[in-house]
């Protein structure tokens, strides 16, 4: 019974040297290459190639442990079809609710994005194992693996310019592709290029090779018709331009530059230009407050030669509203978020200032209290808003406060409402007219602006403002 057993262990270890040996008589063939280059590549290649044949007659398939190794590196094999023509027919069906070019744009980004990625990571590893050191090496050992591993047999035309910069550009075929093959079988005709994974693979591997950034695009594809199957290869930033001397991209129907991780990228663009639009609203804020104190410099030097005293105060209350609005852009120029400001923080911030421009008498004492917290608003809430607290402050230490006492303000959350209060202690104000004089006009006008409702207490104990308003969502 061992005996037995043992014959048929030894006959089992004899079919698998047998199938090895085919293999490798298979893959060596007779020797030819399996890739076309220009002349003065072919050495470098030939030498390349060699390598990598020795590295691939070492190859084990194992179906009773479910492995397929090449010299110890386990290797896995699968239809061709499946993730190409089958591949994009169930995308397709799969997204059917979506329009067919979003669908197949959905399909290809999956597969560029996976096959640059495996191109990248063999090119690590196959680097390492055959000590490549220079770029055209590296570059040289990806035709001939890929041509080893099943996907195409590659043609490098001559126009190739192979540099690790700017100036890189690789043109070549690739016959007997997998993928257009896999329409071809299918007996369909596709409109666009079909070879995705072609292209990323191949751009991944060039991409560690040359250090650089580079993309890949199909511009003919025996699945179109076209004759063959012909990539151009270049630095990202300028393949767009070398495809459009090939081809007149607005005359081709759903054709796409293949962007690698393309919702990262369109994430990393939009950051860019969110960053790039708030400098630009900053250096706004900043060059209105700017303007605005140029304003106020030249109303303080014609100021300065008017002799009326009435005429000069109305002067340098114009000149305070200016300030104050100034203030207001001073205030957006330091915050991150220009959409949404801290009510919280304005607020403190802007009465502080207003006190200070105002409290010419130290015995007046000053009583803030906020209770608002995480609650933003916009620009056009904050300058009326702003303008409102100028002229109460300024009425309240101009006439109510001449001689000391208190001022106070308070801003409060009611009911989704926002209601604030300022007020002084000063014995409140007679009235000799019917007609309200230009602050309080412009206090009403402000506050109809906010959609606000102003309610005023003037009493003998002193005068008080009540605005309650709501902010835009």
């Amino acid at each position: 019974m061992n005996t037995k057993l043992k014959l048929e262990q030894k006959i089992r270890n004899l079919e698998k040297e047998l199938i090895s040996l085919k293999h490798q008589l298979s893959d060596q063939g007779s020797g030819t290459q399996t890739v076309s280059v220009p002349e003065d590549l072919e050495e470098l290649f030939s030498e390349v190639e060699s390598k990598v044949r020795d590295y691939f007659t070492d190859f084990h398939r194992d179906p009773n442990s479910g492995e397929i190794t090449v010299l110890g590196e386990r290797y896995v094999l699968f239809r061709s079809a499946s993730v190409s023509y089958e591949f994009l027919k169930f995308i397709k069906e799969r997204y059917k609710d979506r329009e067919l070019q979003e669908a197949v744009s959905i399909g290809n980004n999956f597969l560029y994005d996976n096959s640059k990625v495996i191109g990248k990571k063999d090119a690590i590893a196959f680097h390492k194992r055959m000590n490549l050191e220079t770029p055209i090496e590296k570059l040289s050992a990806g035709p001939i693996h890929f041509a080893f591993t099943g996907w195409a047999n590659v043609e490098i035309l001559p126009e190739s310019n192979p540099q690790p910069n700017e100036n890189f550009v690789l043109r070549f075929k690739h016959h007997n592709s997998f993928e257009a093959q896999s329409w071809i079988k299918e007996g369909k005709r596709s409109d666009i290029p079909v070879c995705t994974m072609n292209c990323g693979y191949s751009a991944g591997w060039c991409e560690e090779s040359f250090g650089i950034p580079l993309t890949t695009v199909e511009i003919a594809c025996e699945a179109k018709g076209d004759e063959s199957c012909t990539f151009i290869m270049a630095p990202t930033d300028k393949i767009e331009s070398l495809v459009e001397r090939e081809i007149d991209l607005s005359s081709v129907q759903n054709f796409e530059i293949p962007v690698f991780f393309k919702r990262k990228f369109a994430e990393e663009k939009l950051k860019e230009t969110i960053e790039q639009k708030r400098v630009l609203i900053q250096e706004i804020h900043h060059r209105v407050k700017n303007n605005l104190q140029v304003v106020t410099s030249l109303l303080r030097l014609q100021m300065g030669k008017i002799g009326s005293k009435e005429t000069r105060e109305e002067f340098n209350t114009t000149i305070n509203r200016i300030n104050t609005m100034a203030t207001v852009h001073e205030l957006m120029y330091q915050e991150k978020d220009f959409e949404r400001l801290d009510l919280n923080v304005y607020y403190h911030r802007l009465i502080k200032s207003l006190v200070q421009l105002y409290a010419i008498n130290d015995n007046v004492e000053v009583d803030v209290q906020v209770n608002i917290e995480g609650k933003g608003f916009d620009l056009d809430s904050s300058i009326p808003l702003a303008l409102i607290m100028n002229e109460i402050t300024c009425n309240a230490f101009k006439h109510g406060l001449v001689d000391g006492g208190k001022f106070y303000t308070s801003l409060n959350e009611v009911d989704d409402k926002f209601v604030l209060i300022i007020g002084d202690d000063g014995g409140g104000f007679e009235s000799s007219s019917n007609e309200p004089g230009l602050g309080m006009s412009l206090i009403e006008i402000l506050a109809e602006q906010l959609e606000a409702k102003l309610e005023i207490v003037n009493n003998k104990i002193g005068l008080e403002y009540k605005i309650t308003f709501s902010l835009p969502d």
